[in-house]
This record gives structure tokens, sequence and C-alpha cells, in this order.
């Protein structure tokens, strides 16, 4: 009965939350203002003596911005920034044009303009969105570039065309089909495997002309379309083509070139080069003149098939496989034993051929594995499992647990073929769209006295690695693999936490993996950290948990949360397996948008009235007989406590980080309600005697029951209640939603006196209508009179809103979304029927206001 009393309250007082904290997280209303003209594209400061720049790597950033210039809106401009402009040395600018509002939320790109070409930096991408009212909003975070800035225009945006990056334009042949007229590049050093080399390469030293096909030792190769680690391909500056190898039916395309550095992927830029497909499996490049020195061309030893589109592991040291036309398959080139892993075309369920995939996987033999075959097998299976998911509808929480066990399984043993013995230590890391990981060996002569972080894009983990490998008497060595999963969570649901089906539950961070793979003794010396970073948007009001998956559900055994904030949460763990972090929020209290703004209407209307009915009693004049105190009261309260209690939700991200005020804000919304349910019970005090007697309360009566007298039951004993609440648990006060706490059934310093305030109201209720029943029988039957009766007895039972007993029905609203909504409008319309009692239906007020609207329009006709 009380937890039903609790929710049907809180769903009473924040229903209006529910619509502005939608608007909070739309970005368009959620924004800070940055206004800093030194951002704009004609500041040349930078080119002044001495020069005078500012670097945004300083400037913490956080969520969303949108642009103005002296108080003008601006937006980033889309086209390429000179150098030295907007106050700093590299500018930036974002490439491939603003989304339209319809667009939502786009990606794009940044470039960094240096050296006279537009992207020769290229900085991590930010988020951008059109709102309404011709504005852009857009999620900076710190450049990848050391000395960069992010400028901003005032000018128009051109949206009926997309911006082309300036590039050095190469000699076309249209009449020639480059797949048959190329010239042979067969440099050994351009492997993506050749990262030690003693001499560093230079392409801008090479005279560049037309088409070219590329060879690595008499094998054909091709210019990796994924990330080439840093310093491989014998240069400094390995340089790859984005977005991927064109089909044998796309023709010619173009595609830009990157260059690895900082751990960013594509932090230099390069001029974009044009590409073909060509019938035999092979690729030709315009190649033309890099940027700058020490960028060289890359090039891997693969055979890819022109009819499918294979996806290539992000970060490799190799890549060396074939895969066939009718079938998927990863074959090594050079490996000591040979390996098959075949999925044939058709793969359309969650049994059958992916089950042999996977048995085929479980019987892989080696112990060690180069990386890119590693990351080949893993890009079959996840694509294969992500075909089958967008194939199958209907599979049963027992499948997906099953499904996600396997590929669990399957991705711990792969990763665990990448450990290899080191007197020292190790590590490998790779990239891929659907999942990341990472692995670290130390052996016994290892020389550090802490393991590094190991990290990936959204998570990171903090592990005693070295002290797990002294307590390994015999080789004294250890392993620790780490994979972070992108797109695990639509296997292993969130929904799987079993925990009360009445919260929504959210997978607030990627699903991460964390084993010890060939180590003998894997007992931990210390809990492991592990920092995921949210990747959805964080709700205050949410109730979050560290959870590990335990073959078929997520479960806190072993987990706590150790520090959080809005960007990310720390883990700490006293076991390894498989983690996550689970949010979980209250279900909406009414589903569907037009419930929800009858609901703000009603609440809107319920504080007008208040505000309207306080006016009535402070200007118009009252028989002396009339004691209007506990119903001003009412007012005062509940309209003071409505309002307080709206902005908090309002501001509750804000509000809510401050602890102090959260708490302070708790105390005072606790005494608020409390006094306009006091006042409640005054009311139906003072209206019983009013009826009891069938006439004002006499002039004796009120000298018994005068205004301060009642004014010290009405306040000093809310007062003292929640003085008595904070002297025995002061902790209690600035839950999530900066209301009472409910640990150690602290709620009930507040339920406790409103179910009592309540059980007497409806007993004095009911003893109104009795006895209001019982005069009405000895009254002489004149026609006046009757009616003068009648609309007090209308009067007496519209009491039952304004004397809080509507409020029972918190008990009863679990089932019925009738009664809760029945519930939600009677309860926010207390200020409507104490104007429409005591102001509409009093003839003495009525007058007042006539004569007031006649001076009005007397003085309107002058």
């Amino acid at each position: 009965m009380a937890s039903s009393l609790i929710k049907g309250f809180i769903r009473a007082m924040t229903v209006i939350s529910v619509m502005l904290s939608y608007l909070s997280v739309d970005p368009c209303n959620n924004y800070t203002v940055l206004d800093e003209p030194r951002r704009s594209i004609n500041n040349t400061n930078f080119l002044q003596s001495p020069p005078s720049y500012k670097c945004d790597t300083s400037v913490t950033w956080s969520g969303w911005y949108r642009l103005f210039i002296n108080g003008l809106s601006a937006h980033m401009p889309e086209t390429c920034v000179d150098i030295g402009h907007c106050d700093t040395a590299t500018t930036l600018w974002i490439r491939g044009g603003h989304p339209t509002v319809e667009d939502g939320v786009v990606t794009r790109d940044v470039c960094g303009h240096w050296h006279n070409y537009c992207c020769f930096f290229w900085s991590f991408p930010i988020q951008v969105k059109a709102c309404p009212g011709n504005y852009y909003v857009y999620e900076l975070i710190s450049p990848a570039v050391y000395c960069s800035g992010y400028c901003a225009d005032v000018g128009s945006i051109n949206t009926s065309s997309t911006t082309v990056t300036p590039a050095i334009v190469s000699t076309v042949y249209p009449s020639v089909d480059p797949c048959y007229n190329y010239s042979v590049l067969d440099d050994p050093w351009r492997a993506t495997n050749n990262i030690n080399a003693s001499v560093r390469k230079c392409d801008t030293s090479v005279t560049w002309r037309g088409w070219y096909r590329l060879f690595i030792n008499g094998l054909s190769a091709q210019i990796p379309d994924t990330c080439v680690e840093k310093a491989g391909c014998g240069t400094d500056i390995p340089l790859w083509i984005r977005d991927g190898h064109p089909s044998l039916q796309d023709g010619v395309v173009t595609r830009d070139v990157c260059g690895p550095w900082k751990n960013y992927c594509c932090f230099y830029g390069s001029y974009p080069i044009k590409v073909k497909a060509c019938p035999g499996n092979y690729y030709v490049y315009e190649l033309i003149t890099p940027t700058y020195c020490n960028y060289s061309y890359c090039a891997a030893v693969t055979n890819i098939s022109s009819t499918d589109t294979t996806v290539t592991p992000k970060t490799t040291t190799a890549d060396v496989g074939s895969i066939n036309t009718s079938s998927t398959t990863v074959t090594p080139a050079i490996v000591s034993t040979v390996i098959n892993i075949t999925l044939h075309q058709g793969c359309t369920t969650s049994g059958g051929c992916l089950k042999n995939l996977f048995e085929q996987i479980e019987n892989i033999t080696a112990q060690v594995l180069p990386l890119n075959i590693v990351t080949d097998i893993l890009t079959v299976a996840f694509n294969a499992s992500e075909k089958i998911l967008e194939t199958t509808t209907s599979a049963s929480p027992t499948e997906l647990a099953s499904h996600g066990n396997k590929m669990l399984k399957t991705s711990e043993k792969l990763i665990s073929t990448l450990v290899k013995p080191t007197d020292t230590n190790d590590s490998v890391r790779f990239t891929l769209p659907t999942v990341e990981g990472q692995v670290f060996m130390v052996g016994a002569k290892v020389t550090l006295d802490k393991i590094p972080r190991l990290d990936t894009k959204n998570s990171s983990v903090d592990i005693d690695l070295i002290g797990i490998a002294k307590n390994n008497y015999e080789t004294r060595s250890a392993a620790v693999a780490f994979m972070s999963y992108n797109t695990m969570e639509n296997l292993l649901k969130p929904d799987f936490f079993n925990t009360s089906s009445e919260t929504v539950k959210t997978m607030m961070s990627t699903v991460i993996s964390a084993t010890l793979p060939k180590t003998n003794n894997t007992k931990l010396t210390e809990p492991v950290n592990f920092t995921l970073k949210h990747i959805r948007e964080f709700d205050p009001r949410g109730s979050l948990s560290c959870v590990y998956w335990n073959i078929s559900e997520w479960i806190v055994d072993g987990c706590a949360v150790l520090k959080t904030n809005s960007s990310y949460t720390v883990c700490s763990c006293d076991h390894l397996s498989t983690f996550a972090l689970i949010m979980q929020t209250s279900r909406p209290p009414v589903s569907g948008s037009l419930l929800e703004l009858l609901n703000l209407v009603c609440v809107i209307v319920g504080l007008v009235f208040f505000s309207l009915a306080l006016l009535t009693f402070a200007l118009c004049q009252w028989s002396p007989g009339v004691n209007n105190v506990a119903r001003i009261n009412i007012c005062v309260s509940l309209l003071l406590a409505h309002l307080l209690f709206l902005l908090t939700q309002r501001f509750l991200s804000i509000i809510w980080r401050q602890k102090v005020l959260c708490a302070v804000i708790s105390g005072l919304l606790h005494f608020l309600f409390l006094s306009g349910f006091v006042w409640m019970f005054i009311e139906a005090v003072l209206l019983f005697i009013c009826v009891k007697n069938l006439s004002q309360i006499s002039s004796k009566k009120r000298e018994v029951l005068s205004s301060g007298f009642l004014c010290v039951i009405g306040y000093v004993v809310a007062l003292v209640v929640v003085c008595v609440s904070v002297g025995l648990v002061p902790e209690g006060y600035g839950s999530e939603h900066c209301w009472l706490k409910m640990d150690r059934s602290f709620i009930w310093s507040f339920l406790g006196p409103v179910c009592v305030i309540l059980a007497l109201n409806t007993i004095l209720f009911i003893k109104i209508v009795i006895t209001l029943n019982a005069a009405l029988k000895n009254l002489n039957a004149e026609v006046s009179q009757m009616k003068q009766t009648k609309i007090l007895v209308f009067k007496t039972l519209a009491q039952f809103v304004v004397l809080g007993c509507s409020w029972i029905l918190g008990f009863f609203t679990n089932d019925s979304k009738v009664l809760e909504i029945l519930f939600l409008i009677l309860n926010s319309q207390q200020g409507t029927f104490i104007f429409l009692i005591y102001g509409v239906l009093n003839k003495e007020v009525m007058q007042q206001y006539r004569k007031f609207f006649r001076c009005l329009c007397c003085i309107k006709h002058h």
C-alpha cells in the first residue's frame, strides 16, 4: 500500500517534468553558448608580430555548444579557412556540409588547413545538429591536432551542395582503361609489416605519373583501407585509404588518404587519389605526390573478391589472406598451421551453418596466430552474427543468450592466440567495427613498476598484472586480454538484468571482457577497476549498476560502482568476466504524448488557479465571520511546493551534482508538502464546525481558533517533523530525484503524517456528510432556502478534493490507467476547486468582481 502511494505521489509530482526532460535531452535546447570573437574566420591576430593564438586542446569541452560572434549566431565553416585565421595555428572546419533539421544528429569530419592543403590535418569527428530557428549545435571535443582551433562564421550556408576539398588535379586519360594501362610498383619496403626499417622512405621524392598496380615480391597487393600501425611500411607516416575499395560496378572512385599519429588513424591527410577495381581481383591507383615529406603509400598482399565487399580490420601490422567468391574464407598465406574458416553464403539462421562456424573456430589448435588472421576470423564471425540478427526477429531470450555465450567464447579463444612468450613485456591491439581488443603480456624479466592502463575507445581497465605474474612461481609470466564489444548488447540485452520489471533498463556502456589467457594462477592480487564511458544520455535520476554476465543473466555479485559522473563510471570488481554498466529508470507514468500533454496542461492550470484563489482572498472583502486562513495557507504551501518541485526537475541534471543544494531542496519540499497536508486537516476541522452549526464560526470560536493559533499548528507541526527527521537521519535527504531517500524507510517521515491526515480527513468528511444530511431534514421547505442548501451540499462534496481525500486513489492506481489519470487530474486541481467554491460560487465575491469589471469598462469608455 505504501509503495502504491509513493508511486502515485511521484507520478503526480513529476508528470510535468516528463515533457521538460525531453526538451533538456534535445541538444537544441540544452547547449552551452560559445561567444568568442577570436574564433571568427576574419580574425588574423596570429599573423601579427608577435603572433597571438589560442589552442583548443587546452579547453575543457563538455557537451553541446552553439556558436556566436559578438552576439550574432554563427556556425562552423564548411569550406577551407586560411592558415593563421580564427586566432589559432591550425584552422578547423567541418567537411560534408551541415545537416537539415530532418537529418537529426549527424557526424562530420573535422579538417585542419596546413601546407596549402585544406585537409592536411584530420581532427576527431564531431556531431552536429540543425535546430528549428536556423541555427546549429555542435558536440565539440578536444582536437587531435596540438595547436588548432574551431572556427566560426556568421555568413550564410549553402545547404544545397556539398563542398569538395581542393586537391591536386592529375592527368586523366578517358579513352584508356587504367586496368590495362598501368605502371607496376613493386617495392617490398611498402609492406604493412615493415615496421622497424632502418632507412625511412618518403614518396614526395618520387615522380608520379598515371595509374599504378601494387606488388610485393611479385605478389599482387593493394593499399590498405584500414588503419596501419604508425611507422609501418618503411616510413614515418604510412598512408592508407578511407571508405574501402570499390567494386567492379563502381568504376573509378575517389578516396581520401590518411596517415596515423598520436593514436588517431586519420591524424594526417594527404591529397585524395583515384581507385578502380579490375577484373582478375586487383586494383589500380592514380597515385600523386603526398602533401608532405615522410609520407609513403602502404601495400598489403591481399586478394579481395570483386563481387563482395570484404571488411578488413582497422588496425593491423600485416594483411595476408584470401577470400573466395562463393564463400567467405580466411586462408593465411604465411603461418605454420593452415587454417580455413569458411562461412557459406546464405547463412541466415541462428543454427546450422553458424554453429558450424563456431565449431571450426573451436577446433583451431594453433597456440599463436598472427594478428591479421585473428582479426579476419573475428570479422567473419561478427558479420555473420549481425546478418543473422537482421534476418531473425523472433529469437527467444534463451537463444540470444546462447548465441552471445558462443560469441564470447569464440572471441576469448581467438584473442588468447595473440599471447606469445616474452621475457620482458609486449602488447598487441586491434580495432574492428564490432570489437576492439588489447593484449598485454609480461615475463620474468619485466622492468615495469606498473602495467599501463589498457584502453579502448569507450573503456579501460587497471589490473595488477605484475603481481599476478609474481604469483605464477614457475613461469613468472602472465597476460591479460581486454576486449570491448560495440554490438554485443544486441545479444546480451540489458533486460537480462533480473530486477524489478517496473523499471526501464538501459545499457550505458559497451560490453567489455577481461580474461587472463595462458596464465596458470589467475587469482587476483587486488580488485580490478574498469572505467566505462557512457554511450547514452546520462539520466541523474536513474540507478547505475556494474554487472557481469553469468551464463544467462546479468548479476552484480562482486562488482560495485566506485565513482560516477555524467560522462563515465568506474566499476570495481573482485573477479574477471564479461562486464557492462546498466541503468535502471522508472517507467514513464503515462504512455503517449497526448496524455503527457494533458497532464502538463492540468498541472499548469492548477498553478494558475492557486494564484487566482490567493488574489481573491487578498483583494476581496469578506464577512467578519469567514475564516479563510486555512484556505490561504493551503494555496501558499502547495503553490510553492509544486513550483519548487517542477523547477528542480527541470534543472535536475545541474542541481543533482550539488549534493548539499539537492539535500536542502528535498528538505524544503518535505516541509512545504507536509504543511499543505496539515492545513488540509485544519480546513477539515473548520468545515466540520461550520456544517455542524450550519452557520459561520462564531466570534467566540474564532478567538479559540485564531489565525495566529492556526498558523502555529499549520507550520510548526511540519517544521517539527522535518527537524526530527534531519536529526535522526540527516543523510535521508537528497535522493537522485532531490527528494527523500528510500533507505531505512525514511520516506515514512512524509508518508506517515500524510496517511494519518488522510485518514482523519476522510472520517471528518463522512461525518460532515452525515451531519449535513440530518440538518437538511429539519429545515423548512422554502424554495430559496432549499436552493442555498443545495449549493452548500455541492460545496461540501467539492471539499473532497480540497481536503486531499482524492490522494487515497494513489493506493489503487497500479493496475488501472483510468484511476491513474483521474488521480493526476484531481490532485493537480486543488487550486481550481478552491477558486470555484470560494470565488465563483460565492455571491458576495462575484458581486465584487462584477463591480470591479464595471469600473474597468467605464474607465475604458472615458
